[in-house]
C-alpha cells in the first residue's frame, strides 16, 4: 500500500504518523506547494519521499487531500482526472457541501470519499503533527452511498486503524452541525481576542493576568486566517444562522446586567449549565 498526503502539515501529518505507526502502508509520498513543509516532514518521518502531484498521486494507492477547503475545491477534480479505478481518493475537509459539489459530475466520483476527522488545534505545520491526537475522536464519512464500495472500506478502514469511532451523515447535515460544535466556536475565541486586545492596550496586563478560563477560550485565536476563512466562506449561511443565536443569547446577558435582573442572569447560567451533562 502507498499513501499520498497533499498537504503534510497538522492534518495530513498527523494522519501519517499514526498511519505509519500502524504499518498501515509501506510508503507514505508527500505533495505540498511549500518546499519548507516537504523538507520538514522528511526529516520528521512523516513521509518517506516528497512528489509533484502528477507523480504523486499516479504512484498511491490511497490519495489523502489535506489541504484547506478552497483549495480541496480547486484540487479535487484534478486529482480525480489522475487516478485510475483502482484507486482511492479522500479528504479530511471541515466543511462538506462546497467539496462535494465541486466533484459532484465527475466520472471519477464513486471513487472518492468525503471523510473529515473531527480534531485540530490552534498550531499548523508538519512540526505541529501528533500521531496520537485521532485516537476516541468522531471520524465522519459524508454520503457514503455515492462512493465506491472498496473505496468506502478502504476509508473506514483508516478511521479504524486511526481509533476513530466512525459516523455516517449527508454532507449537508455534516456542515449543519459543525457550524454549531466548531465553527462558531472559533468566531467567538476571535472576537473575544479582538474584544480584549482593543480595551487593554498593555500587551503584558493579558500576559499576567490570564488566567487558564481565559487563555483556553481565546486558544483558537491562535488559529490561522488562511484555513479559517476558507471555512466560514464555504459554510457561511450555516455559520450566520448560529452566530444569530450567539448574538441573541449575548444580548440577554447584556440585558439581564443592564437591567440589574440577577435572577435572570441566574437562570441565564443554570439554563447553560446543561451542558454538563453532554460533555462530561
Amino acid at each position: 500500500m502507498k499513501v499520498a498526503v497533499i498537504g503534510v502539515g497538522l492534518i495530513g501529518g498527523s494522519l501519517a504518523l499514526k498511519l505509519r505507526e500502524k504499518n498501515f502502508a509501506n510508503e507514505f509520498i508527500g505533495i505540498d506547494k511549500s518546499e519548507n513543509h516537504l523538507q520538514e516532514a522528511l526529516e520528521l518521518g512523516i513521509i518517506d519521499k516528497a512528489e509533484n502531484l502528477e507523480n504523486g498521486v499516479k504512484n498511491a494507492d490511497l490519495i489523502i487531500v489535506a489541504i484547506p477547503v478552497d483549495a480541496t475545491v480547486k484540487i479535487l477534480p484534478q486529482v480525480l482526472d489522475l487516478i485510475s479505478e483502482n484507486q482511492t481518493v479522500m479528504d479530511v475537509g471541515s466543511t462538506k457541501s462546497g467539496i462535494v459539489a465541486a466533484i459532484k459530475n465527475h466520472s471519477k466520483r464513486h471513487r472518492y470519499v468525503a471523510f473529515h476527522p473531527m480534531w485540530g488545534t490552534e498550531n499548523s505545520g508538519p512540526k505541529s503533527a501528533q500521531k496520537e491526537s485521532f485516537s476516541g475522536r468522531a471520524a465522519v464519512i459524508c454520503d457514503k452511498e455515492d462512493s465506491a464500495e472498496d473505496a468506502f472500506s478502504l476509508v473506514e478502514k483508516v478511521a479504524n486503524t486511526l481509533e476513530m469511532n466512525t459516523i455516517f451523515m449527508a454532507s449537508e447535515a455534516h456542515d449543519i452541525h459543525t457550524a454549531y460544535i466548531s465553527h462558531i466556536s472559533h468566531i467567538t475565541s476571535y472576537a473575544l481576542a479582538n474584544t480584549v486586545l482593543e480595551k487593554e492596550r498593555e500587551e503584558d496586563t493579558i500576559f499576567q493576568l490570564a488566567s487558564s478560563g481565559f487563555s483556553s477560550t481565546v486558544r483558537l485565536a491562535k488559529s490561522h486566517p488562511e484555513m479559517w476563512v476558507p471555512i466560514f466562506k464555504q459554510n457561511k449561511e450555516n455559520v450566520l444562522d448560529v452566530l444569530n443565536e450567539h448574538i441573541t443569547q449575548l444580548r440577554k446577558f447584556k440585558a439581564a446586567l443592564e437591567k440589574e435582573n440577577y435572577e435572570l442572569l441566574e437562570d441565564l447560567i443554570r439554563n447553560a449549565n446543561k451542558i454538563r451533562g453532554i460533555l462530561k
